[in-house]
């Protein structure tokens, strides 16, 4: 089975995380509209089954919630995953949105990197602070173990934007993982 659930609890966040990479149940409750809002966009888009229930220390600010969450979905990936055999291993993918255009590349591989470039028009949406999207994914390129370039070629409005980074991150997460036979590394491991 392609699933895993993980739990991580601190002094900030309390984060649950279920994952099933062949598609299930989206259920997304972060204490932050927006970042539920990508979350479950990033689940619906990438066909993955998702449920996470996050309590963090909104009093402060979102970055310990947004962080911690993209630290125990990347262990989440890592665990379903296995020994990332049968996979196709290499996925990117162009979303746009609107008038805003975003694109991601990702390499399975156990070498976890993450190449991040966006300048958002705004500073936030609603209760979340657009900054948060490149410290979620590089919690989850390196909890994952997975190479991770995402680029914002253009946009004008925030919202679209962020929306379209985590789409096209699901697409090209989405085609890494699909299932094919053998392991895809001149090497022979990962």
């Amino acid at each position: 089975m392609r699933t895993a659930c993980v739990k991580r609890t601190t002094k900030e966040t309390d984060v649950s995380v279920s994952l099933s990479l062949d598609g299930g149940p989206v259920s997304i409750s972060t204490g932050i509209g927006f970042f539920d809002h990508m979350l479950t966009a990033f689940a619906v888009h990438g066909g993955f089954g998702l449920q996470a229930a996050v309590k963090g220390d909104l009093q402060v600010d979102g970055h310990h919630t947004v962080e911690d969450t993209g630290i125990v979905l990347g262990k989440a990936f890592g665990e379903a995953l296995g020994d990332k055999s049968n996979i196709a291993r290499f996925g990117s993918f162009y979303v746009p949105m609107d008038e805003s255009l975003a694109f991601a590349a990702v390499d399975v591989s156990g070498r976890p990197f993450l190449r991040f470039q966006a300048a958002f028009s705004q500073e936030r949406c609603g209760e979340y602070d657009l900054c948060l999207t490149e410290e979620f994914f590089r919690a989850l390129a390196v909890n994952a173990g997975i190479t991770l370039h995402l680029r914002l070629e253009y946009g004008a409005n925030g919202h679209h934007e962020a929306e379209a980074l985590y789409k096209a991150a699901a697409h090209a997460m989405r085609l890494a993982v699909f299932e094919k036979k053998g392991l895809l590394s001149t090497k022979g491991v990962l």
